[in-house]
């Protein structure tokens, strides 16, 4: 035991234990110096405030007692009187400390223990503390490690200076390690705990897959061709987007090398996954129809305010089973490539649902304008699919529709604008019926249609809206295993707006209400910013 040992002996145990930790002499020195320490205040008192100190270089020991010098003394274990202290030190002040000396002592089995815990405790957190500084700045690295135990499903694995985990979900199906086994994986996290591991690691994650590629294919190492998207599902099918800056070189062709040697030898890591390597495009509509292969695409609407996208396939050769994949594989990683929704049609539904759009339309018109069919068919053939859209449309826009002249614009847009009045007279009613409060309308972006709606869900002051969450206004989903998807609808069930949308309107109701600032709405905002100017 340290404590026991002789000058030279001391040092001997620090530098053992500081190469065997791979952690500094000095923590360890400093750990012994703490351990003799509280094994000397159980000889002298545990408020005896005793210091032990070992000389780097000799390993004598040293041990003192630390006073404060103080004007009344209240506690003689660890304070001293100012006239006491000056016999010894005539310099010495109030608030000095003063120490003495102690006789070296001989400790007991029971010291020795309690030294030892604190010595394995210092060690171990020092340990802990060097494993932190050194991996945390290898987030997003590969690392290759020796299963060393596995525990619950979850595998430790030694890497030669610290111990990771690759937790039971970050590991690809059906695969099963033992002790012994040599295994890649990808940093994805490096935590400060108080106990267990600090450095988590992946198999699943996208990013093993495109840092695998990296160490495979020399073009996108040097930077000649990048990944710019990776969508997997793990152990099953992945797809990831490449471009090249040289036009020289083929991103597709480089990723998959001479005979498919470089793409095999990704998939042979990753259990047999098969990858789709798609050409990324800047034009989201290419990039999608490119993301969808093998199916083919007849034609794409784009929605970007929704970043949504629908997608239209040939009725023929099963193509909306292909678009589709087997349980939605496809069109899901697809959807995650490219970070939009995506709707697949086939050409007849989107037929059916054209025609179907078409005849609504014209029958709002025919109802909310007093038009016959005709004129109605003629308004929706041109696009228009609202009253409102109707109202705020240029006259000699509404005049040049063959058929059309000024005169029957101008009234027809006074009909729409008559309508719409009625409308807002109507819903203004509705409104005060249910008791909503007039604040709510200053809240931006509520409408007269969600005022009523916001009624009918018992929301009638800023300060209900305000205690809103998203859900609450459009709905949510909720999805058990085995069972369909459950749709639960919002307060504004039935009104197209996006969450994004609903989540800025309840932003504004606690701005209005005064539980936040416009200034905390701006904070989010400047720290995602500046978090993407940040180099990857």
């Amino acid at each position: 035991m340290a404590v026991s040992a002789n000058r030279l002996e001391l040092l001997q145990i620090a530098d053992a234990v500081a190469r065997e930790k791979s952690i500094d002499r000095g923590i360890v020195i400093a750990a012994m110096e703490d351990a003799i320490a509280k094994a000397a205040r159980a000889r002298y008192g545990s408020e005896t405030d005793v210091h032990a100190e070992i000389d780097p270089k000799k390993g004598e020991l040293r041990l003192s007692r630390h006073m404060l010098v103080v004007d009344k003394v209240e506690n003689h274990a660890n304070q001293i009187s100012l006239v006491d202290a000056q016999r010894a030190n005539p310099g010495a002040q109030v608030g000095d400390t003063i120490a003495d000396t102690l006789p070296p002592l001989e400790y007991g089995r029971i010291a020795a223990q309690s030294a030892k815990q604190v010595i394995v405790q210092k060690v171990r957190e020092a340990e802990r503390d060097r494993q932190y500084q050194e991996f945390k700045d290898r987030i997003g690295d590969i690392v290759n490690g020796v299963v060393k135990r596995v525990e619950y499903g979850s595998v430790i694995v030694d890497l030669g200076r610290g111990e990771a985990i690759i937790r039971r979900d970050e590991m690809l199906p059906r695969e099963v390690f033992r002790n012994g086994d040599r295994v890649r994986a990808y940093i994805f996290d490096v935590r400060r705990e108080t106990r267990g591991p600090q450095i988590f690691l992946s198999r699943t994650h996208p990013q093993f897959m495109a840092k695998l590629f990296a160490q495979e294919v020399p073009e996108i190492y040097d930077g000649i061709v990048e990944i710019k998207a990776v969508a997997r599902d793990p152990g099953s099918r992945a797809k990831i987007g490449v471009i090249s800056r040289d036009s020289s070189v083929d991103p597709v062709g480089a990723c998959v090398g001479m005979r498919g040697s470089r793409v095999q030898a990704v998939v042979n890591e990753l259990q047999g996954e098969k990858i789709d390597i798609i050409p990324w495009s800047p034009d989201i509509a290419t990039f999608v129809v490119n993301a969808l292969a093998p199916a083919e695409v007849s034609k794409v609407v784009i929605d970007e305010d929704r970043e949504r996208i629908e997608v239209v396939v040939p009725d023929t050769n099963n193509q909306l089973s292909l678009a589709i994949g087997r349980r939605g594989q496809n069109v899901r990683l697809a959807s995650q490539l490219t970070g939009w929704d995506i709707d697949i049609l086939t050409e007849q539904e989107e037929s059916e649902r054209r025609q179907a759009d078409f005849e609504n339309s014209t029958r709002v018109f025919m109802e909310s304008l007093n038009v016959d069919e005709v004129v109605g068919q003629l308004l929706a053939s041109e696009g228009f699919t609202s009253v409102e859209e109707l109202a705020m449309v240029d006259v000699k826009e509404l005049a040049g529709i063959e058929g059309f002249d000024e005169e029957t614009a101008q009234e027809l847009q006074n009909r729409a604008r008559e309508y719409l009045e009625q409308q807002e007279a109507e819903l203004e009613a509705r409104r005060k019926e249910l008791g909503v409060e007039d604040a709510l309308k200053d809240v931006p972006g509520v409408t007269s249609k969600m005022l009523v709606k916001f009624g009918e869900s018992d929301i009638k002051t800023v300060e209900d809206l305000a205690g809103c969450a998203t859900d609450d206004l459009v709905g949510w989903t909720e999805r058990k295993e085995g069972s369909e998807p459950t749709k639960h609808a919002g307060a504004l069930d039935g009104i197209d707006i996006s969450r994004d949308d609903a989540e800025a309107m309840i932003m504004q109701a606690r701005v209005k209400a005064g539980w936040i600032t416009e200034a905390d709405l701006a904070k989010p905002t400047e720290e995602a910013e500046a978090t993407e100017d940040q180099p990857a």
